[in-house]
């Protein structure tokens, strides 16, 4: 895959993500998908942009690498951080410099 760009995410806002965790797939939905910057930075690959996934689990999942699938994205490592817990869930942030 190419090198992986806001563009890449942010049609599929609102829609789940399955992280393979052990030997199973738990699902997380991408909530917001936003540039870090506006301005395009010299011999930079990409604009930076970060990413904000939910997960409803009442488990907090360690921040880590984990390999996530989407059905039109496919498969991609991303690093979640846990960030917050929301009455909703537990959110999880990805930044790509």
């Amino acid at each position: 895959m190419d090198l992986l760009t806001l563009d890449h995410f942010a049609p599929y806002v609102n829609e789940t993500y399955a992280a393979q965790i052990n030997d199973g797939e738990v699902p997380f939905v991408l909530v917001e998908a936003r540039a870090l910057s506006t301005q395009p930075q010299p011999m930079a690959a990409r604009v930076p942009f970060s990413l904000l996934f939910r997960n409803g689990s009442a488990f907090l999942f360690p921040q880590q690498m984990y390999m996530m699938r989407h059905g039109s994205i496919g498969e991609v490592g991303i690093f979640l951080v846990p960030v917050a817990r929301e009455r909703e869930g537990f959110l999880y942030q990805a930044v790509f410099n």
